[in-house]
Order: C-alpha cells, then structure tokens, then sequence
C-alpha cells in the first residue's frame, strides 16, 4: 500500500502557520476581552469570531476570482484580501 504526501512548499507552511497563529489570536483576544453580538454592514448579529469566518471565506474567494479572472501572479491578491478581511473586522 502506498501513500501519496502532499509536498510541502514554504508558502503553503507559511499560509497554515499564519491561520494557526490568527487563531490562536483570536483565541487570546476573546479570553482577555468576550466579544458582543452586533450589527454591521452585513446587517446579521456577528461576533468577533463570526466576522474573522466571513473575512476568511471572502478572501479565499478573492483569490479564487483572482485565479480566474486573470493571468497576473496570485500574490497580487494578497493586499485585496487583507483589506477585505480588515474590512469585515472592523465594520462587518
């Protein structure tokens, strides 16, 4: 029986690295300061935790579209995807 391993590259770790450290974040923020429902742009009641998801979600589907909209490097997405999830933090 063999396995097939997925090859990891220094940007694939350094992407689940930095998820797991905005977790773990995340994690500290709420112990040190439980977060309030409340009502933003998205006009649903969201928690802190339930923004970071939506802003997590839109950027992958940022550089999905990215991915095929255009020819240009994926790294480009980046800035538009930090935006988008500093967006929904703040004001989502």
């Amino acid at each position: 029986m063999s396995f097939e391993w997925m090859y990891w590259t220094v940007p694939t770790a350094i992407f689940f690295i930095t998820i797991a450290l905005m977790l773990t974040g995340m994690l500290v923020w709420e112990l040190v300061s439980p977060t309030v429902e409340r009502r933003g742009f998205l006009r649903i009641p969201t928690t802190r935790g339930t923004r970071f998801f939506i802003g997590l979600l839109g950027a992958a589907y940022i550089h999905l579209a990215w991915l095929g909209l255009t020819d240009l490097n994926l790294w480009f997405a980046l800035p538009i995807s930090a935006v988008w999830l500093v967006i929904i933090m703040r004001w989502g």
